[in-house]
């Protein structure tokens, strides 16, 4: 193994190496100010709407629990109860997911 590193390092080092690339321009990925306010609200509202149906998704899951039991109908319960796990898991999601995107959105907007 250490062979192995030695001859990366050895790559690495080699000052013939890095001339061969020759200069590399400096880049700035950025994208135009017409676009960057409405993609940021379109992603905003995106998450946040299913944010908001996640909410309800749960609140309407609890309700079938609470249905469920006064009623002594054990499956509308175990329903209602997945619902709730399921509501959970997808807010998490959303939000996860949603706070990935506008991450990478702002670091490549340059703003």
């Amino acid at each position: 193994m250490s062979q192995f590193l030695m001859s990366l390092h050895a790559l690495s080092t080699d000052p013939g190496l890095v001339t061969l690339a020759g200069p590399v321009p400096d880049f700035d990925p950025t994208l135009p100010k017409e676009i960057n306010g409405p993609t940021k609200n379109i992603l905003a509202w995106t998450a946040g709407g299913g944010l908001a149906l996640a909410v309800l998704g749960g609140l309407s899951g609890w309700a079938l629990v609470a249905v469920g039991h006064n009623t002594e109908r054990a499956a509308l319960a175990a329903r209602g109860k997945q619902s709730v796990l399921w509501s959970l898991i997808g807010a998490g999601g959303i939000g996860l997911t949603s706070s990935l995107v506008l991450a990478v959105f702002t670091m490549t907007s340059g703003s």
